[in-house]
Order: structure tokens, then C-alpha cells, then sequence
């Protein structure tokens, strides 16, 4: 196809050529999704517009966000919204990107329906647990149709942030706290299933993270100075809230899984499994705590 100058072909293949420029990976996808936002177009729907000419706001914005794209801040945050699941959700630098393995925590309880409805027959409240940009907990609202769920994160600004993608997508009955675990939720509170994506990275790898996700995204979401401890901390919060039965599902580092089980197990957890993430990775801990007799 010939190029002409002034259209979407020839500021996308400018714009492709600077990426790769300044070595970022898959430029040609991150100018594609960055045009696709910007002019409100499916990015399947940029192939059939390739002769449309831009107008000079187009072009100044579109060079604006090529550019912070080429100092390594991620699309989602140009963008300001992530896909996740079924979903989309608005993100902003104060919170971590959806990841696709959190996607598959949330299919992996997607999947689960039947055997929740089984197991909890009477319903069954969810907290998401450092709930970050609210992707796990508000997912899953709309997937199994709990009875309450709540969101909670150390945060303000996440808080502030999950609502906004509770109000997006019209979620009502969902509770919020700024809380640094469970220490501001209310003394009553009692769950039947907590999620978390808890910080897991050991503040000793931070040498080995890419810039992308090192410079923009929030460390306090990403980052351990002793994991061990951390854990130990999170899954006693979790225990004193989950019901008899409960069930606590939570993502974490590899590397560390093991240890992290054999610890939740000491606490009193009893272990269900570990899961693997698509890359077969063991990313996933799966407990519970014991049912009470007779049930």
C-alpha cells in the first residue's frame, strides 16, 4: 500500500520506526494500541483506516504519547485503562498493571462456580485482599455473584482508584478500606474466600526488573524488604478472617512458594494446592482452613 504522508499508515510506521529506535519491545503492537486509543478504534480496525488522514491534534497527541512510550512508561498507564479477564479497568500510576497471571487466579475461581455453589451453599463473601486497581475483587463480582464483597489496600490512592472501577461498571454493595491488611476493617467482618496479589518481590531483585515496570509502577505493590515476615503477617490476618472452610487463594513469587506453604501451614492453614500459571510456573497457593466438625 503507498504511504501518503498525513495519514494513519505513515504516522504509524514513523512512530514504529522511533520505538524500535529507542529498543522497545514490540513497537509496532504499542504504537498500534496507543493510535487505536487515541482515535477510539478497535486496533483490528486501524488496518481498514490506513488511508485516513489526521488532524493536527491527532498528530501532536499521538507524537506526545509516542514519546512518553519511548521513555519506557507502559501503554496502560498512557492509555489509562488495562483489558483484564472479560474486563477493562481504568489504572493510573497508582496502582500495578493487571497481569495476565492474575487473570488466571480469577478464571481458576471463574472455573470453580459449581464446587463454590457446593461448598457454600448459602452464598459467599469475598475480600480481595491488597486489591490494588479492584481487578480481582471486581471481577469476580461479576463472575460468581457473591453475596458481599470487600476490597481492601494499604493505599488511598488504589482505594480511590477501585472505585472508580466499581462506579465504571455500575457495581454497587461493594465495601472499601484503606487498611494496611485487616487492621481498619470492621471487627465482625467474616469471609468465605479471600484472593490476594500481594507485593512478592524481594526488595534484592529489584537490579533484575525492567524500567518499565521499575520507574512507573507503585513499589509499595511490588516490593518486600523481607518476605518471609510480610507473609507470615498477611496470613494471619487471613486466618482470623476466613470462616471455618474457607478458602484463601493468593499469587506469589516461584521461587518462594514452598516456604510460603510450609509457613501458611504452621499458621494453621491446611494446603489444597499449588497451581501452575501458563509459563507452568508454580505462581498460585491454594489453602484453607479446617471445616468444623460435623460439617
Amino acid at each position: 500500500m503507498a504511504e501518503q504522508p498525513g495519514t494513519l499508515l505513515y504516522y504509524l510506521k514513523r512512530s514504529t520506526e522511533f520505538l524500535e529506535k529507542k529498543e522497545i519491545p514490540n513497537p509496532r503492537v504499542d504504537a498500534e494500541w496507543i493510535l487505536s486509543d487515541l482515535l477510539n478504534l478497535p486496533r483490528i480496525k486501524l488496518y481498514s483506516q490506513f488511508e485516513m488522514p489526521l488532524s493536527q491534534k491527532e498528530i501532536d497527541l499521538y507524537r506526545e504519547r509516542i514519546v512518553e512510550r519511548s521513555k519506557r512508561k507502559p501503554v496502560a498507564y498512557i492509555t489509562g485503562k488495562k483489558g483484564f479477564h472479560q474486563f477493562e479497568y481504568l489504572v493510573s500510576e497508582d496502582v500495578l498493571i493487571p497481569r495476565p497471571e492474575t487473570e488466571e487466579l480469577v478464571d481458576f475461581l471463574f472455573k470453580q462456580k459449581e464446587t463454590l455453589r457446593t461448598e457454600f451453599p448459602d452464598g459467599f463473601q469475598i475480600w480481595d485482599l491488597c486489591s490494588g486497581s479492584g481487578c480481582i475483587g471486581l471481577s469476580l463480582s461479576q463472575l460468581l455473584e457473591p453475596k458481599a464483597v470487600v476490597l481492601s489496600d494499604i493505599s488511598e490512592e488504589a482505594i480511590q482508584q477501585s472505585k472508580a472501577n466499581a462506579e465504571k461498571y455500575q457495581l454497587t454493595g461493594i465495601q472499601f478500606y484503606v487498611s494496611n491488611l485487616d487492621e481498619s476493617l470492621p471487627n465482625h467482618l467474616r469471609f468465605d474466600i479471600i484472593v490476594s496479589n500481594p507485593p512478592y518481590i524481594p526488595d534484592s531483585e529489584k537490579k533484575d526488573i525492567m524500567p518499565d515496570v521499575l520507574d512507573y509502577e507503585p513499589h509499595l505493590a511490588l516490593f518486600v524488604s523481607d518476605i518471609i515476615e510480610f507473609h507470615r503477617a498477611l496470613f494471619l490476618s487471613a486466618k482470623q478472617r476466613l470462616k471455618p472452610g474457607g478458602w484463601f487463594l493468593m499469587e506469589t513469587h516461584p521461587n518462594y512458594i514452598h516456604e510460603l506453604e510450609s509457613l501458611a501451614i504452621s499458621l494453621g492453614f491446611v494446603s489444597e494446592r499449588r497451581i501452575l500459571d501458563s509459563s507452568n510456573k508454580e505462581r498460585f497457593l491454594f489453602l484453607k482452613t479446617e471445616a468444623k466438625i460435623g460439617s
